[in-house]
């Protein structure tokens, strides 16, 4: 496997990937506004954040995604494909992304779905669920 920058051309079938697996694992924990309000996020704002979303590739297939903002110290996307869960890709893209970090620590606001995900990478809970625009989202961080 390999873990490598996505490229602007193929930004549309990373979308793809965090669309499918957000609609499968995600969707079911937010209201129709949450809905709403994440594709709108990955449709308008992540366009913008090529230079820093990565994609773990396997024979030229795109297994996973992670994306950060504010200079690498915010996970703001983090999704593999539903038939690869459990194989490490998950970590794999977290360690390439500790490797870009020039912080002291990353945070994250973890959905419901993932929290148990990014408690067993290490990270701790900053404050209770919390709710904006049909989000529901718990602020986490790990310090490096």
């Amino acid at each position: 496997m390999e873990v490598k920058k996505i490229s602007k051309a193929k930004l549309p079938e990373a979308m793809a990937l965090v669309w499918d697996v957000f609609l499968e694992f995600e969707a079911p924990d937010y209201s129709q506004e949450g809905i709403d309000e994440f594709k709108k996020f990955i449709d308008g704002q992540v366009a913008h954040m090529t230079r820093a979303i990565y994609g773990a590739y396997e024979k030229g297939q795109l297994l996973g995604v992670i994306a950060t903002r504010n200079e690498g110290s915010h996970i703001a996307l983090f999704f593999v494909r539903k038939d690869h869960h459990g194989q490490g890709i998950g970590r794999r893209l977290f360690e390439h992304i500790l490797l870009l970090c020039e912080s002291s620590f990353l945070t994250v606001n973890s959905s419901p779905y993932a929290l148990k995900i990014y408690r067993k990478l290490g990270f701790v809970d900053m404050d209770t669920e919390q709710l904006t625009n049909g989000i529901r989202y718990t602020p986490m961080s790990y310090s490096i």
